[in-house]
């Protein structure tokens, strides 16, 4: 673990708070869904004022890996497509008919062929009837729609169908079982700026719980499953969490990667269903997270089908923020917001730098930034439409790699995104 220095503590410490605020979180629509004709009438806007710069002259040749194809026993589930091209849905989206039958409808049309769908969100909630006796006994269910007859209809349309599953970020399970939760020296129970409860990733009856979760998943017919909030907390006094004496903060990365090891095994290996992990996109540039919320790039690539990097450029470090900007790849960002394409481009680029110093195999599935961030500040961030998607989707291309999911929390995306067939 390479020491870092205040100046670089600093751009990692405003990169992590601002994707608290937003990215892979289970911020959806609201509760009675957006409807086709909604999603239909979101505006595009014009050129991008960003410019995108160092574009590659020739562009590497595209990461293959073996990943997980379904076995015999998952006869509900459909194969991977070779370009995964997905969205984002929240569990109310999910629920509503309209926006279901219109993937349908565009995977006929478009290259658009996968939609990431919540089960369990930062709440701790599943989003569906489920039969996981500690999820009953919980209380933490809130059913938002039919899980069977969504992915049915997801896969007559043949739409690959993943997973996404908070797994430390649950107010619930620690709340039932204080065990499990993170607690100051003094025996007393710690929480986030939000007054929430955490889960302590080092208990592994934690781990079981998910697992459990995903499992079921499994045998309702979904294709993949999609780990978020894989990490510890950075959210509030962490300072006041307590270990133990002499703890070593290396350790949190080793649990972390302990989880999805034991995960791996029970997903993939016994169930032959992917397994992948959202992580934060400065992961894959620096190695300062690794003490704070045990996201270290090498270990998690390890245990995991796909890594899912979040590289949205609204939460990298701006200059107004800490008179600096942020430093990818050797490349210096002021107004990283601004620059879609070489912010996607040079973080994909620094992560496949670090992964071919090992001999590690993994898949890089990247999470792009379809939603604008008016909190950077006027003059640093730009409105999110069909051009700056565009532009990250071409430096996913760039990179070398073919997979994408666009994020938006509100789950608006511009239909003009999607390549025609």
């Amino acid at each position: 673990m390479t020491k870092f220095n205040k100046s670089a503590w600093m751009i990692v410490s405003i990169f992590i708070i601002f994707s608290f605020i937003s990215g892979c979180s289970s911020t959806g629509a609201d509760k009675n869904g957006k409807t086709v004709k909604e999603m239909q009438n979101t505006k595009v806007p014009g050129t991008s004022d960003g410019k995108a710069v160092q574009t590659p002259a020739q562009s590497p040749a595209p990461t293959v890996t073996q990943i997980a194809t379904p076995s015999d026993k998952n006869s509900k589930n459909i194969p991977k497509p070779d370009k995964l091209r997905a969205v984002y849905f929240s569990g109310w989206t999910a629920g509503s008919p309209d926006r279901i039958k219109q993937v349908v409808e565009l995977a006929k049309t478009t290259e658009l062929n996968a939609v990431v769908i919540d089960i369990k969100d930062d709440k701790g909630l599943l989003s569906y009837k489920s039969n996981v006796k500690e999820v009953i006994e919980n209380g933490a269910i809130e059913v938002k729609y039919d899980v069977k007859k969504v992915i049915e209809q997801l896969h007559a349309g043949n739409v690959f169908v993943i997973a996404r599953l908070v797994c430390f970020k649950d107010p619930i399970l620690p709340k039932k079982h204080t065990e499990l939760a993170f607690k100051k020296k003094d025996g007393s129970l710690w929480r986030d700026n939000e007054g929430n409860l955490w889960v302590n990733p080092f208990n592994k009856a934690a781990w079981d719980y998910n697992i459990k979760i995903a499992l079921e998943a499994i045998d309702l017919g979904f294709d993949g499953i999609q780990y978020d909030y894989v990490r510890f907390c950075n959210d509030g006094k962490i300072k006041d969490i307590y270990f133990g004496e002499n703890f070593d903060p290396n350790t949190k990365s080793d649990a972390i990667a302990e989880f999805l090891k034991k995960s791996y095994e029970e997903i993939h290996t016994k169930r032959g269903i992917e397994l992948s992990a959202d992580v934060f996109g400065i992961s894959a540039v620096a190695t300062a997270d690794d003490k704070i919320i045990g996201q270290n790039w090498e270990k998690l690539a390890q245990h995991v089908d796909y890594l899912s990097p979040m590289v949205y450029p609204s939460h990298y470090a701006t200059v107004l923020q800490n008179g600096v900007g942020q430093e990818i790849n050797g490349v210096k960002f002021t107004k990283p917001d601004l620059e879609p394409y070489n912010v996607v481009y040079q973080t994909l680029l620094s992560g496949k730098k670090r992964l071919e110093k090992t001999s590690i195999k993994v898949n890089i599935r990247a999470y792009l930034q379809a939603f604008t961030a008016p909190w950077i500040g006027k003059g640093y961030y730009q409105k999110y439409g069909t051009e700056q998607i565009k532009q990250q989707i071409k430096a996913v291309y760039d990179a070398g790699y073919t997979e994408w999911i666009l994020w938006d929390p509100a789950n608006k995306y511009p239909l003009d995104v999607f390549e025609k067939k």
